[in-house]
């Protein structure tokens, strides 16, 4: 572990945080302190397994976390982790996880439920098991007996392809508001002959990748894979909105211009064209031809502009959200779902996406404008111990973030741990929503504004951007253009802005800098930033 204050270190949290809004640790840790949950300084070896731990305690860095509502569950809390093991814990906090809490020492108890796995990232409870996705297969993993031991490994389903390449992850599973399995598969990058005999090549675009690499697949109940949606590089969160459609999060690399979240829907293909490698397998909802003979795909044309390149290559699809590089993350990760009803603050119903490099998780607002997804991201919480890889949230309504850096780069003093996020019970103040108007946009704050401040065009500053479709690595933003607001009107309650802004651009991100804005009280916005994706302008109010 690394002091924080050497000179190598702070220089790079400097670049790493280039860009980010002003809002200090201790700003957030008013309304959303951040609790360590201390690991075990030493566990004696395991006897059932023959498990013994490392000197200094088990790398917990965790993969996966499941909390169960289930009085079967083993244990109210359990966590997956990148080296395989499970384990299951006691008194972490989170209402039904424990007492635990801001200023409390009461114990956490650890115990080993399962080793052996094969990088499994993600964990969930079903029907009296831990489900896990491995590099080659998901599992069901079960304690028959009872002895608090996994005993049972059995296999759900497999058949996608693990060539060796080191960046073959596979994620999940998550379920969505029907109960399907979903998983993600990343893509491996510049596959080297010794990957290639373990791949499938698509011989018209001329593609070779394993099996479903770069694919979104549900899992059926006989096992079954089902291949919705594709073009996706490295999808390393899924989850869940409150309709219950699924989304996941990608990370920029080549042909992925920044951070998104993508909405995974049948047929879908949202950029990385490597994927398309499996375009003609059996079960393909993307065939490269159509039954008439016609072509389905078309060329894939780079070093356009993302609205050019949408309206030239129809089956391209935007993402729902962009996450512009540094501003809202650099590597997003895990998906969930605000559901505690107002037990976790003013955001419910919202997405929490986890930001890998920042150690931080940004805040999602989604609308549907003509049947598509859009909307906002906004800054939540910076200032944890290392990468947030997964989130979960307990029965408080607080969030548990699983952190590893995997030995990558990332803000923080440690190298992997387990945290939560609770709710103080005071109400910050700040934008919840962003909604896209005909002419504008309207903005939904907290709690109610000072209208002599919000109703001036002036205390917002709003501009538009694009990025390129290429193969390069990333894109910088391009085609920026400031955008006028020509009148801003405050609701009756405080609680709303309408913005008229010139100049609306769809299939561009929308930013904004509200620092003008202050609360009834005159307290300034705890972000004033925002990021929109508008893809669709509405036809009218």
């Amino acid at each position: 572990m690394v002091s924080k204050g050497i000179p190598v270190l702070a220089a790079l949290a400097a670049i790493m945080t280039a860009g980010l809004p002003a809002a200090t640790l201790d700003d957030e840790a008013r309304y959303y302190p951040i609790i360590t949950i201390a690991a075990p300084e030493a566990i004696r070896e395991s006897r059932d397994t023959g498990w013994k731990p490392p000197p200094g305690g088990p790398v917990l860095e965790v993969s996966g976390i499941a909390i169960p509502d289930d009085p079967r569950a083993p244990a109210p809390l359990a966590v997956a982790t990148r080296k395989g093991e499970i384990w299951l814990l006691d008194g972490a906090g989170g209402g039904s996880v424990g007492p635990a809490g801001p200023g409390r020492t009461d114990p956490v108890t650890y115990r080993l439920f399962a080793t052996g796995l094969h990088e499994p990232l993600g964990l969930l409870w079903r029907d009296g098991a831990f489900l896990a996705a491995q590099r080659s297969e998901l599992t069901r993993i079960a304690d028959t007996d009872g002895d608090g031991t996994a005993d049972d490994f059995a296999t759900l389903a497999k058949g996608w392809g693990v060539t060796g390449h080191y960046h073959e992850y596979a994620y999940g599973p998550k379920t969505d508001g029907t109960g399907r399995l979903w998983l993600t598969l990343n893509t491996g990058l510049n596959l080297q002959e010794q990957h290639l005999a373990a791949t499938v090549r698509n011989e018209t675009l001329g593609y070779a990748q394993g099996r479903w690499r770069g694919w979104a697949l549900v899992v059926g109940d006989d096992g079954a894979l089902e291949p919705v949606c594709c073009g996706l590089r490295s999808p390393s969160g899924l989850g869940a909105n409150a309709a219950g459609d699924m989304f996941c999060t990608d990370q920029q690399g080549n042909w992925i211009a920044a951070g998104s979240l993508v909405h995974l829907r049948r047929g879908g293909f949202f950029g990385h064209p490597e994927s398309l490698a499996s375009a003609d397998l059996p079960g393909s909802p993307l065939p490269t031809i159509r039954t008439d003979g016609s072509p389905n795909l078309g060329p894939i044309t780079e070093g356009l502009p993302w609205p050019e390149a949408v309206r030239r290559m129809p089956f391209l699809r935007p993402p729902a959200v962009w996450l512009p590089y540094r501003k809202a993350g650099q590597s997003a990760t895990d998906v969930c779902l605000d559901a505690s009803g107002g037990r976790f603050g003013p955001f419910a119903g919202q997405l929490f996406v986890g930001e890998f490099t920042q150690a931080a998780i940004h805040r999602v607002f989604l609308e549907k404008v003509d049947g598509e997804y859009q909307g906002a991201v906004f800054p939540f919480r910076a200032g944890f111990a290392s990468a947030v890889l997964r989130l979960a949230q307990a029965a408080d309504g607080s969030l548990f973030a699983g952190l590893t850096n995997r030995g990558w780069s990332s803000l923080g003093p440690a190298a992997y741990g387990l945290e939560r996020v609770a709710w103080s019970g005071v109400t910050p103040f700040e934008i919840r929503a962003i909604r896209a108007l005909a002419d504008g946009f309207e903005l939904e704050f907290t709690l109610p504004v000072d209208p002599a401040t919000a109703a001036r065009p002036e205390a917002y500053a709003l501009s538009s951007y694009t990025y390129l479709y290429h193969s390069k690595y990333g894109s910088d933003e391009t085609d920026a253009q400031p955008l006028p607001v020509r009148a801003a009107t405050v609701s009756v309650d405080g609680l709303r802005a309408r913005l008229q802004v010139e100049g609306l651009r769809p299939l561009s991100v929308h930013e904004f800098d509200a620092a003008g804005v202050r609360s009834a009280t005159g307290a300034p916005l705890l972000h004033p930033q925002a990021y929109y994706t508008l893809n669709r302008i509405p036809s009218g109010d």
